[in-house]
């Protein structure tokens, strides 16, 4: 699913309100500053999953390739699973 950055936004606001009022945390910079930070970080995230969505891609057409037609009889979708959570082990990225 992709999000918009008016999304990203309002999520980034609900995170700081709520960390905020569980006295989680006491922002140094006002409140902009972290809702900012947050929301760079949930871009950050959303690009790597991206990143990490067209390796498995491509690493899933790569093996098929290679297979020539014994790949006839793989499924694709569950495949394309197992790759990207090889992956996300690999790089650490929770999905």
């Amino acid at each position: 699913m992709r999000l918009r950055e008016e999304q990203i936004r309002r999520l980034a606001e609900k995170v700081c309100s709520d960390l905020m009022a569980e006295a989680l945390i006491v922002p140094k910079q006002g409140r902009n500053a972290v809702v900012e930070g947050i929301a760079g970080a949930i871009i950050q995230d959303i690009r790597r999953e991206q990143a990490l969505e067209k390796d498995a891609e491509r690493m899933l057409d790569d093996t098929i390739a290679a297979m020539g037609r014994g790949a006839a009889d793989i499924d694709r979708r569950r495949m394309l699973r197992m790759i990207k959570e090889k992956l996300a082990k690999d790089r650490k990225i929770v999905l």
